[in-house]
């Protein structure tokens, strides 16, 4: 059974989540893209002062949505093939929501 799931942050208002570096610093991350994949979820993100920088490249980060006893977290997925099966979705949704005939 294929678990994959795609969810459109465009219809929706954006989600805004403040994350907390190791050095104890705040940024605030707007979602770009969610992914649902074998019952683990995953977030595209950038920061928020980024997003009038340069309009033409856009880096993201990715996280995977995890629990720390009850709380959800947002944490770095550590795994290299992990990581890269799920940049390659976000790549190609992103590659596919470009309009070159503007």
């Amino acid at each position: 059974m294929n678990d994959n799931k795609n969810i459109n942050n465009e219809e929706a208002m954006a989600e805004i989540f403040t994350l907390t570096d190791e050095d104890g610093n705040e940024i605030d991350f707007e979602v770009i893209g969610e992914y649902e994949k074998n019952g683990e979820r995953y977030f595209a993100m950038i920061p928020v002062e980024d997003e009038d920088a340069n309009d033409d490249v856009c880096e993201y980060v990715i996280l995977k949505l995890a629990k720390d006893g009850d709380e959800d977290v947002l944490v770095t997925v550590d795994d290299d093939d992990e990581l890269d099966d799920i940049a390659d979705y976000f790549d190609d949704l992103f590659s596919q929501e470009i309009d070159y005939d503007n």
